[in-house]
């Protein structure tokens, strides 16, 4: 399977899905487009699985993809103590229909 490209080039597609799980972590929920939502959820997984590791090299890489401190701080301090006891599966992805203005499927990406 292909990884989608978002019609971006590759440092602005990276930016692109930092700044969703970024805005996830800090929001638990976000409203995105179907195609982002599913790559968001892949990231948001394998970010949440680096807090719940818990060490120090998990912390700097969730802060060299994240770059933001304050998600980090959150994603270590109050997501992954959550799901201490769950195997995956931290996020859920639920389609609420089309976008008004140009029809875009949407769906909301939310915090299990």
């Amino acid at each position: 399977m292909r990884q989608a490209r978002f019609g971006r080039d590759a440092g602005h597609r990276k930016a692109l899905l930092r700044n969703l799980v970024s805005s996830l972590l800090l929001e638990e929920r976000i409203q995105t487009t179907d195609t982002k939502a599913k790559a968001v959820k892949a990231l948001a997984d394998k970010m949440i699985t680096l807090g719940k590791r818990g060490d120090l090299h998990a912390r700097r890489q969730a802060a060299a993809f994240l770059g933001r401190p304050e998600a980090v701080a959150k994603l270590f301090n109050d997501i992954a103590p959550r799901y201490t006891g769950r195997n995956g599966g931290y996020t859920r992805v639920v389609k609420v229909g089309p976008r008004r203005g140009d029809a875009a499927p949407m769906s909301i990406v939310e915090l299990v």
